[in-house]
């Protein structure tokens, strides 16, 4: 079965004190478009996180973000420089002296100086966080990827629908396409015996020629073979779909030699409705090209 391109997943993690959120998004691109973004304290899953994806999905620009709503991995802890904290301090006890300054230098004031307390992020045990990332990943691909299957089935049922229309059409162009080439023999024979009448002279070697040139102008069996031959084989790739056989490119190219013969029979046509049927087959294919953009 096939799968859309449009998916979402969402799974958390817990691993030693460092709580996360892994977020999947994937819409439809030519081709497969990965996009990472990581705190700085996970960035070294990236590698991981990008191969993990690649694993699961051939196509689709596809978007992993990850967040630690904690603000930090682990925590951040606060270290205090007790060295700079005394000089001012002594500093401090100094000028108050010199100046006979009023005693204000309390410890909340102390902590906003420059030096006194800075914020730092806690060395990760990388292994297990990692591990912890990447099956939370697992979980997030996964239901992301069930979604593309859902909308794979619809997408499945609505191409299917489309392509028996464009078998219907075809049918219907090869049966007129009969009689237009008998009409079209009939009037040269019309017109044959018209001028034997007026003049006594026909050229029967002329007019067998002619017919044979107009016959095969207006001949279309050749494409109409080929587009069958098309439509089959798109019927046979929408049914072998599935998990690590992508085909959204070989129905993309299946469509463009589909319109290459529907575009032939239109320009070879030289009756109303077969011109008629021919816009129908091009705005039937049309309606698959956009359904094809969104298949893996």
């Amino acid at each position: 079965m096939i799968r859309s391109m449009t998916g979402f997943g969402r799974a958390s993690f817990e691993q030693g004190g460092v709580h996360g959120d892994v977020e999947v998004r994937s819409v439809n691109h030519r081709f497969l478009d990965v996009g990472v973004r990581l705190p700085r304290a996970l960035s070294f899953c990236e590698p991981d996180v990008r191969a993990r994806v690649q694993e699961r999905f051939a196509r689709g620009k596809t978007d992993v973000s990850v967040s630690l709503p904690g603000g930090g991995a682990a925590g951040a802890q606060v270290e205090i420089d007790l060295v700079a904290a005394a000089q001012y301090v002594e500093a401090a006890a100094v000028l108050e002296a010199r100046h006979r300054l009023p005693a204000g230098l309390d410890a909340g004031r102390l902590l906003s100086l420059p030096g006194v307390a800075r914020s730092v992020e806690r060395e990760l045990d990388e292994a297990p966080v990692r591990q912890a990332l990447l099956a939370a990943l697992d979980r997030a691909l996964g239901a992301a990827d069930a979604m593309r299957a859902r909308e794979g089935e619809a997408l499945a049922r609505e191409l299917h629908s489309r392509l028996a229309r464009v078998a219907e059409l075809a049918g219907q162009v090869e049966a007129r396409a009969t009689d237009v080439a008998a009409a079209a023999r009939d009037r040269l024979a019309r017109r044959a015996e018209q001028l034997r009448q007026e003049t006594g002279l026909v050229d029967e070697s002329r007019l067998a020629q002619e017919i044979v040139i107009a016959a095969d102008r207006l001949d279309v069996t050749e494409e109409l073979v080929r587009l069958r031959s098309h439509v089959e084989q798109f019927g046979l790739v929408l049914g072998e779909a599935g998990p690590g056989k992508p085909a959204g490119r070989r129905l993309d190219f299946l469509l463009q030699e589909l319109g290459r013969e529907v575009n032939t029979v239109g320009s070879k046509a030289q009756d109303a409705p077969v011109a008629h049927l021919v816009v129908e087959l091009k705005t039937e294919l049309e309606r698959l090209r956009e359904q094809v953009q969104n298949v893996e």
